[in-house]
């Protein structure tokens, strides 16, 4: 069975990621500045250090790396952190390949559907072009123009980019869930900001499928087949939980009072399209919201 060498090993999509790859036999191998364990490397793409030992081996690379877009306001500060650590983890990779000589059968990175802008009703594929030049933008073509710099080197290279994940063991969802547990669900602005989500197991099954499947390269939306509006979202996870609750607006100008320039992560409407990964063959499990929610809450 292939070895894969996973940075960004620690996070969310991650964490899922390695045990949904071990349980299939995979070797997985983790890139952390911390290691703790045998399976485990060391790393610093800020300095770009890298444990050499961590190449021998290894079929295919994983890129999730990045600090968190939603972790801390953005400062001039925090935005420059954002986007290099991106950057500086697939410079460190790629630099990595050079010098040991070692090519994977395919470097996988994710990107995120803030590439598109605030999209509003638009559906956005592939080729669609980014609506306006915001931070994400600008955050997503760098992080993407990164993984690019890999696939010059001959690289397989796959870019996913992920929409609002679903799960339990945190992310979006957590931020939902808080004030429904007290019966009152916020939706925000007039609510009709679509949301394109993706269950936690589907986003991890695409990276196991992009893996599997040599013809696949370039860049997939990891979303699920049907977004939905901002207010249905928070109506449906209610139902999903069992809980009646008065659902309220949280008005535009509070949020951007809140959250300064961050609460783009949550006013902007993305409207992606599924089609491509589709029709490449991928079969999602969890293509509705009420049946996935479902599965997450059961």
């Amino acid at each position: 069975m292939p070895t894969i060498l996973l940075a960004g090993g620690t996070g969310l999509i991650g964490r899922r990621l390695s045990e949904m790859l071990r349980a299939e036999g995979h070797t997985v191998r983790i890139l952390t500045r911390k290691p703790q364990n045998k399976a485990q490397f060391s790393w610093n793409p800020a300095t770009g250090s890298m444990d050499a030992s961590a190449l021998q081996g290894v079929d295919y690379v994983i890129n999730l790396a990045g600090a968190g877009i939603a972790d801390k306001r953005w400062t001039a500060h925090r935005k420059k952190e954002i986007i290099e650590s991106r950057e500086q983890s697939a410079h460190t990779l790629r630099v990595a390949f050079l010098q040991s000589g070692i090519k994977p059968k395919a470097y996988l990175s994710s990107s995120a559907i803030g590439y598109y802008g605030n999209s509003g009703e638009q559906w956005m594929t592939e080729t669609s072009a980014p609506v306006d030049s915001s931070f994400l933008v600008e955050c997503c073509r760098r992080w993407e123009a990164a993984a690019d710099e890999v696939a010059a080197l001959g690289i397989r290279t796959v870019k996913l980019r992920i929409g609002v994940v679903l799960a339990k063991e945190g992310g979006a969802l957590a931020e939902f869930v808080k004030p429904l547990r007290f019966g009152v669900g916020g939706y925000f602005a007039d609510g009709q900001a679509w949301y394109s989500w993706v269950h936690l197991d589907d986003v991890c099954r695409m990276f196991i499928w992009a893996i599997e499947n040599q013809q696949v390269s370039g860049v997939f939306n990891a979303v699920a087949p049907n977004p939905v509006r901002n207010r249905d979202l928070v109506k449906a996870i209610a139902h999903a939980m069992h809980q009646p609750a008065l659902i309220v607006p949280g008005p535009a100008f509070a949020m951007k009072f809140l959250l300064g320039e961050m609460a783009a992560v949550i006013l902007n409407s993305n409207k992606v399209s599924a089609e491509k990964i589709q029709q490449a063959g991928f079969r999602f499990q969890h293509p509705e919201i009420q049946e996935a929610l479902k599965q997450i809450f059961a």
